[in-house]
């Protein structure tokens, strides 16, 4: 499998998911599953298959995160050194060449991706458009309504 890119904010949040599984999600199924059991009839009980799903839930998501985390490429935007290109971990400030709106994003991992919080996947279309360029050069990138472009105002590591 190859490496997963993550920032190293990124690689806390899937730490944190997964301990959080591991010690509150898994033993509270675990004791649901015994409950439900409890209760005797197996064959109707809406309990027990809830309990049972939610717990093929966890495990999976569990075996999920940990092979990530197994696997990621924590990078730490902090100490790239990339000469003010944009690279992975990179907060950059965009201008829309067509509305003049100003955004900025932050270049993460699929997992890490919040548009909310300004944070773009490395394999959205922006970030492919945007990787290489340097501040002032003009990303083209192929939106659903078309073609936008976008200057690079300021590109940044932190």
């Amino acid at each position: 499998m190859s490496k997963i890119p993550l920032t190293v904010v990124g690689a806390e949040l899937l730490r944190n998911e997964l301990h959080h599984l591991k010690t509150v999600d898994r033993p509270w199924v675990i004791n649901a599953i015994s409950e439900a059991r409890a209760q005797g009839d197996l064959s109707e009980n809406a309990e027990y298959e809830a309990a049972k799903e939610r717990q093929s839930f966890v495990e999976g998501r569990i075996i999920e995160l940990g092979s990530k985390l197994g696997n990621a490429q924590v990078i730490d935007p902090k100490t790239i050194n990339a000469d003010g290109r944009c690279v992975f971990g990179a907060t950059v400030r965009l201008e829309d060449l067509a509305s003049g709106d100003v955004v900025t994003y932050q270049i993460v991992g699929d997992d890490e991706a919040d548009i909310r919080q300004g944070k773009i996947s490395i394999s959205s279309p922006i970030a492919r458009a945007l990787i290489g360029k340097y501040s002032g050069d003009v990303a083209e990138v192929q939106a659903p309504g078309g073609v936008r472009e976008y200057e690079i105002v300021n590109v940044q590591y932190i």
